[in-house]
């Protein structure tokens, strides 16, 4: 049996790996799909000094309080830095880390940083409320720019997604550990039409080690295709 930690990315929360969830259940393993703090279920916490710290803290707590160890973190979109900022903190919980159509930032760097143009994108669709400057806001065709198109899943996903605090993507990850976080092994799960964004050394590292799966869907590929991200994640298990 595998420990999976499933790390949303913005604007999401825990619910979007319920079918991946479920399978990796069904199939034995123990799982764990936290929402970070000021979103989804958790978003009447939101506060002015959320921010990717936050987060980091997040999932790091998870490991300790859980007490898991040799956990498989998965971090889909900006959940990528988020996994990245748990692991450096706590390398001896994580036997594994899946990035999931996500960031790949090293020490130092921001989620601008690595997908600025993207992110920018969303910004001057924001707004501040409560006086935080939230992006990523939810709207009835917001799915659409997931890659999500199946009408019962847009209508899903629009009633359960949230503004994201802007802090967050602006943060830059401060490692305390780096040494022990890179001996940590790294698989992608991407989708096809973000790989000629990507490092293309990466990449190619990833692919000729047998550490890269791509599929031809949108975005959000835990809910576009549950059975394809699922058979990727149990072969990383039984790597």
């Amino acid at each position: 049996m595998a420990t999976f930690v499933l790390v949303h990315g913005g604007g999401h929360g825990g619910w979007c790996y319920k079918k991946v969830a479920q399978r990796l259940r069904a199939a034995g393993h123990e799982v764990h799909a936290p929402t970070l703090s000021g979103l989804a279920e958790r978003s009447h916490l939101r506060k002015t000094d959320i921010g990717l710290a936050t987060h980091v803290q997040d999932v790091a707590s998870l490991l300790h309080y859980e007490d898991l160890s040799d956990v498989i973190l998965v971090g889909h979109s900006y959940g990528g830095m988020v996994i990245t900022g748990a692991a450096d903190n706590t390398p001896e919980r994580v036997g594994r880390l899946v990035f999931l159509d996500a960031a790949n930032p090293v020490n130092g760097q921001s989620l601008v940083d690595v997908a600025g143009p993207i992110i920018e994108a969303s910004r001057p669709f924001g707004a501040v409320i409560d006086g935080v400057e939230l992006v990523l806001l939810p709207a009835p065709e917001a799915p659409l720019f997931y890659g999500v198109t199946d009408p019962a899943d847009v209508e899903w996903m629009a009633a359960r997604l949230t503004g994201h605090p802007w802090q967050c993507f602006e943060d830059r990850l401060d490692f305390v550990n780096e040494d022990a976080f890179w001996k940590i092994p790294q698989y992608h799960v991407v989708c096809t039409s973000t790989l000629a964004t990507r490092d293309p050394q990466l990449v190619a590292t990833a692919r000729a080690e047998g550490r890269l799966w791509d599929i031809d869907t949108g975005h959000d590929l835990m809910i576009t295709e549950p059975d394809a991200v699922t058979a990727a994640l149990l072969d990383i298990a039984a790597a």
